[in-house]
């Protein structure tokens, strides 16, 4: 089937000009859309919540932040030289720098190990390395981190752009990580990201392959089409409630329409279910793992110069449906019509979420942002306030303050995320909004309320300083109950019909603090300085835990890997 789609779509698209995607870096789009913030208004051509984003716009969305004369500190201008080296393919020749390659073939331009550049071919080759070494207070055992890999973009016949990334890993986690891998309360038996793993060094590690790709045309002047297996985030905040990263990577089939002042995307993705059990955290079933499928819509609107509105639906289709229809449901791959009248119309039991995100530069350094999604609403039930298991939603409201107090490269964020009981489950086997068994919103599903604050620094070109103290509030389940908190389970199954509010259940309070200090060697050459203390109380023996982790790490070409919940 996936490949069937992929030849469908190659044939039928008339591709012009081609870009690959920069892949998901906290860090790296946060010191990129710090400078749409920094202007007060929206600048083009980028919709900043709908991640990744194109190298050529990100190329273009340099130039209208140049134009707003925002790169004023000598960290400013650094940043803007590292990003122009890192999308150089899409500056002008003036613009490329150059330099003493080594060995007469390696690093001819700073941001590429090897590259070739010719009219109808673009090749950019590097090598991935992670290395690290820490320290946990509740293991005797030392912490380390070994990935190996190699990534590859490029474009063909300036027609089709592709991007292929491969790392092979073996880890040994925090407890705390450990914790979320075997927690026998609802026993999710999957690493935080990744697909199947296997245990290492006598079962006190993990070894996985990591691999992501695509292939991506452009239609029209304004209409991209991309096929691959990766990740996305939508949303301006630190968690996304629509479509985080936390989840592995899906195979996909996506498309985005950038018009006037309008954003449009659409994409079906095909996912695992979660039938658990063994190695990898999953059984196999009639030779292969459980499949489901999700479609997903969004759209933004930019209203002026500061205000961006966004619109989404998404639903979760499976076979395992009292309707019996097969796994792949067609009408769904309709990508301008809504995904509610479709469920009803065909009288099914898929899972459809509808919501909105909103973003507003209220001023000049000044971001304000939010999401609201909704799963199930009754409003008689809201009104009435008798917790009806079925008032099933999530919420999220946080700014950002760029150049804080008139401190060059100081930057705060503040975020809330409330998520109800019951938001995101399902009552079929596979419908739950979930892939691999991770969930496709915040890491620890539903049933919560999380309060985050979040400090950059960059007091010097390289240098770059990031402090987050998150205090989450959840309701844990003892193994046999069903609170609302985690978003496998059956929502048949749950404890009762009204009464309940956030965090019911055994409490949980997590308080995260980290502090990182990142220092840039050479151009995607970082080393990382790590301090984490996380305090997990809780009414249940098994999440009533401290623990104080520091690490030391070198990266070259991959951003840092993190575990924040």
């Amino acid at each position: 089937m996936k490949k069937g789609l992929f030849w469908i779509i190659l044939m039928a698209v008339r591709a012009m000009a081609q870009s690959s995607y920069a892949p998901l870096n906290e860090a790296y789009y946060h010191n990129l859309e710090r400078y749409e913030i920094k202007s007060g208004k929206v600048l083009t051509p980028l919709f900043t919540a709908v991640k990744p984003w194109k190298r050529s716009s990100i190329s273009a969305y340099l130039d209208s932040a140049q134009a707003a004369g925002v790169f004023t500190s000598g960290a400013d201008r650094f940043n803007y030289q590292y990003f122009i080296n890192d999308n150089w393919e899409w500056r002008s020749p003036e613009q490329q720098v150059r330099q003493k390659p080594k060995l007469k073939h390696f690093y001819k331009v700073p941001a590429d190990f090897f590259h070739v550049a010719e009219s109808d071919f673009d090749l950019h080759v590097n090598p991935v390395l992670y290395a690290g070494l820490g320290k946990d207070s509740r293991l005797d055992e030392t912490l380390f981190i070994n990935t190996r890999g190699a990534e590859v973009r490029g474009v063909v016949d300036k027609k089709v752009g592709f991007y292929a990334f491969v790392s092979e890993n073996q880890v040994r986690l925090p407890a705390y990580v450990v914790d979320f891998v075997n927690d026998t309360t609802s026993y999710h038996p999957v690493i935080p990201h990744e697909g199947f793993w296997k245990v290492y060094k006598n079962n006190k590690g993990y070894d996985f392959l990591q691999a992501r790709g695509h292939i991506s045309f452009e239609a029209t002047k304004h209409i991209n089409i991309q096929f691959g297996h990766d990740r996305f985030f939508t949303g301006n905040g630190y968690r996304s409630l629509i479509l985080s990263d936390f989840a592995p990577p899906a195979w996909f089939v996506k498309g985005n329409v950038q018009v006037w002042k309008l954003n449009y995307l659409f994409s079906t993705f095909q996912m695992t279910g979660n039938v658990r059990g063994g190695p990898g955290g999953l059984r196999s079933v009639s030779g292969g793992y459980p499949q489901k499928f999700m479609a997903y819509h969004h759209l933004h609107l930019n209203i002026g110069k500061r205000l961006t509105v966004g619109v989404f639906e998404s639903v979760v289709f499976n076979s395992d449906d009292s309707t019996g229809r097969t796994p792949l449901r067609l009408d769904y791959l309709n990508p301008v019509i809504f995904f509610r009248a479709i469920e009803q119309q065909n009288g099914s039991s898929d899972n459809v979420l509808l919501g909105v995100d909103v973003k507003w530069n209220a001023t000049k350094g000044i971001q304000l942002y939010g999401q609201f999604v909704l799963d199930e609403l009754i409003i008689e039930n809201l009104r009435a306030g008798n917790g009806w298991w079925g008032n099933k939603f999530a919420a999220q409201a946080g700014t950002k303050y760029i150049n804080a107090f008139g401190l060059p490269n100081l930057d705060l964020q503040a975020e809330v995320n409330v998520v109800r009981p019951y938001t995101y489950t399902h009552n079929t086997l596979y419908g739950s909004y979930s892939h691999y068994r991770q969930s496709l919103a915040h890491p620890l599903g539903a049933n919560l309320f999380e309060v985050a604050g979040i400090v950059r620094y960059q007091p010097v070109d390289r240098l770059f300083i990031t402090a987050k103290v998150i205090r989450t509030v959840t309701g844990r389940d003892d193994g046999s109950t069903n609170f609302g908190g985690d978003i496998l389970k059956d929502s048949g199954t749950r404890e009762q019909d009204f009464g309940n509010k956030i965090g019911q259940g055994f409490r949980n309070t997590i308080r995260f603090v980290s502090f990182t200090a990142t220092y840039q060697i050479a151009h995607n050459f970082f080393v990382d300085a790590q301090v984490i203390m996380r305090n997990s109380k809780s009414e249940l023996t098994y999440f009533n835990n401290n623990s104080t982790v520091t690490s030391l790490a070198l990266r070259w070409n991959i951003p840092q890997r993190l575990y924040e919940f």
